[in-house]
């Protein structure tokens, strides 16, 4: 099985910065896709950022300027660094990995627990 720990998350004041890590581990073979998803109460589970195995990026248009992904495939890790945070981006923040796990098998989504992250003064 695959595993994705997130660390990082807290409370921020407004203009403020955190940094969110994802690791993944368990039965890799290999890992395509990457990314940061989040969920605010209410709301649907929407896509942050994205980064492929090749380094190509996709940011939400919310936080185009703002957010910057990251990932080192040597460790299976995933970075966001979010800068000028609003309250507006208050929101559980979720891991996500496209996966394999042989060499026969089909990749598939596997998700971390979550991360709250709060954006208030």
């Amino acid at each position: 099985q695959v595993q994705l720990v997130e660390s990082g998350g807290g409370l921020v004041q407004p203009g403020g910065s955190l940094r969110l890590s994802c690791a993944a581990s368990g039965s890799l073979f290999r890992i395509n896709a990457m990314g940061w998803y989040r969920q605010a109460p209410g709301k649907q589970r929407e896509l942050v950022a994205d980064i492929t195995s090749g380094g190509s990026t996709k940011y939400a248009d919310s936080v185009v300027g703002r957010f910057t992904i990251s990932r080192d495939n040597a460790k299976n890790t995933v970075y966001l660094q979010m800068n000028s945070l609003k309250p507006e981006d208050t929101a559980v923040y979720y891991c996500n990995a496209n996966a394999a796990i042989s060499m026969w098998g089909l990749p598939r989504d596997y998700w971390g627990q979550g991360t709250q992250v709060t954006v208030s003064s």
